[in-house]
């Protein structure tokens, strides 16, 4: 760790790094520990595949130890810097699992975690393309028998379902279908 490094962020800092070294082991009895009695951790999506709300070190033992071995959390670190203020320090994080990137925020009472946040960002080989990645809907520039968007999206339409098959199909007649098929 840096000598720079603010307190709250060395603090928090240094909790991640033993929350860490902890999943890593396996150990969930020692990341447990690293708890507050009256602690939240609220998952979206990326240890749980769904979204839960753990009050309490019994419910946080519980979901570890039923998702921790496939899950397999690292990379933790603190994004930024950490705040401190009124006895609670703060920080956003990264983390990444097997198959999955992750945004976090913690709140630290002490040395002890008060509420945790973890969320999925990214699967990990189903990324959103963006800047150079990014599919082009644009053609720029002057090129022999170049079509104009409306001539593209008339051949689309013309080909979409005969020659060319849709890359997907909705099922079904409610508001939600209705407005999907338009786009």
């Amino acid at each position: 760790m840096s000598e720079t490094m603010s307190p709250p962020t060395q603090q928090v800092s240094d909790w991640l790094a033993t929350f860490g070294e902890a999943l890593s082991q396996r150990d969930v009895a020692a990341a447990v520990q690293m708890f507050d009695t009256e602690s939240y951790w609220r998952d979206l999506v990326t240890f749980t595949w769904n979204i839960a709300t753990l009050e309490g070190q019994d419910a946080i033992r519980d979901m570890l130890t039923a998702t921790l071995a496939e899950v397999q959390p690292s990379q933790w670190q603190i994004e930024g810097e950490g705040a401190s203020a009124d006895g609670v320090t703060e920080a956003w994080i990264t983390f990444e699992t097997a198959v999955a990137r992750g945004k976090g925020h913690v709140r630290l009472k002490g040395d002890k975690c008060w509420t945790l946040l973890t969320t999925m960002t990214k699967l990990k080989g189903y990324e959103e393309k963006h800047g150079p990645t990014r599919k082009q809907g644009v053609a720029h520039g002057a090129f022999q028998d170049r079509q104009t968007w409306l001539e593209r999206k008339a051949q689309e339409e013309a080909e979409l379902g005969y020659t060319r098959q849709p890359y997907c199909v909705i099922i079904g007649g409610g508001q939600g279908a209705l407005r999907s098929a338009q786009g």
